[in-house]
């Protein structure tokens, strides 16, 4: 593996599995543990994304997480190359569909849970009696400033990771003194593919017909037209910001719970701890309005 002939501690390399590595911060997270000395095993959905990590030296596997089939078999020809060891797991890779809860599908919402949320779980569970044996990993899990924020029209994306982080609270809880530690990064916006990715789910689920028929229409028409002329947020930090983040909660001896990341994710922290619900949604109503 790159690096490990360079690798001057007696420790044994530590392993890493990271998933929805083909872009964003799965990419950037993969290259850059490479290169402070982790083994890094590297999954994506697509096989060719695979192939493409195999081609920059990357141990790779497909794993879909809407796919359960692709999640066990890739744990476990990960767990059988590595001797059963794993030393983290880093769940990453979601998408969103935007619109309003009415307007969604139920399949779409199942499908959304599946690879946002259930799909993660499965991987968990698949790897988790290595760590436990071992007495030793960490989990960290990519979440959202909108894990704890809910606003409108973001519904689906919304639900999936508050299941989330709920899930990872009580995981956290549970292994406690096992010596496996369960963080959760929440960033706000990043300079990834996931407005590009979100605009196509929209037209793929809602569409033309969905926009006619929605009390959301003329919502709809001026949102989209913002996403697709890709206006630029001023909070928008690159994928690195993650990955920085992510280094401690990997490496630290006391990882914290949780990594907010970008302004917006910081300062609504704080807001909505001191505001009373009511003067919240205010808030969020407001700022829901400025996208429209």
């Amino acid at each position: 593996m790159p690096g490990s002939e360079t690798a001057v501690s007696d420790q044994p390399q530590r392993i890493i599995l990271i998933t929805g590595c083909s872009s964003g911060i799965g990419r950037a997270a993969a290259h850059a543990l490479r290169g402070r000395d982790w083994r890094v095993i590297a999954t994506a959905r697509a096989q060719a994304d695979v192939e493409i990590l195999r081609d920059k030296g990357f141990e790779s596997f497909r794993l879909d997480y809407e796919d359960e089939d692709s999640i066990t078999a890739a744990a476990s020809a990960v767990l059988e190359r590595t001797g059963g060891r794993l030393d983290a797991l880093f769940n990453n890779g979601a998408y969103a569909i935007p619109g309003a809860l009415e307007d969604l599908p139920t399949a779409a919402l199942r499908g959304l849970f599946e690879a946002n949320f259930i799909g993660w779980h499965t991987l968990t569970r698949a790897i988790l009696p290595a760590m436990l044996a071992e007495g030793q990993g960490r989990i960290v899990q990519c979440s959202s400033i909108l894990g704890f924020i809910g606003m409108p029209y973001r519904g689906a994306y919304n639900a999936s990771k508050f299941a989330l982080e709920g899930y990872s609270d009580t995981l956290r809880l549970e292994l406690a003194g096992t010596g496996v530690h369960v963080s959760l990064i929440e960033p706000g916006p990043i300079a990834t593919r996931f407005t590009e990715n979100a605009l196509a789910n929209f037209e793929r689920v809602i569409g033309p017909e969905g926009i006619a028929s929605s009390r959301f229409g003329a919502i709809y028409e001026r949102r989209l037209a913002r996403m697709r002329a890709g206006e630029p947020s001023p909070f928008k930090l690159p994928a690195s910001a993650v990955v920085k983040q992510l280094v401690h909660a990997l490496e630290a001896p006391r990882p914290r719970p949780r990594y907010r990341v970008t302004l917006p994710t910081k300062v609504m922290a704080t807001v909505k701890r001191l505001l009373p619900t009511r003067a919240f949604d205010h808030v969020l109503r407001r700022a829901a309005r400025t996208e429209e």
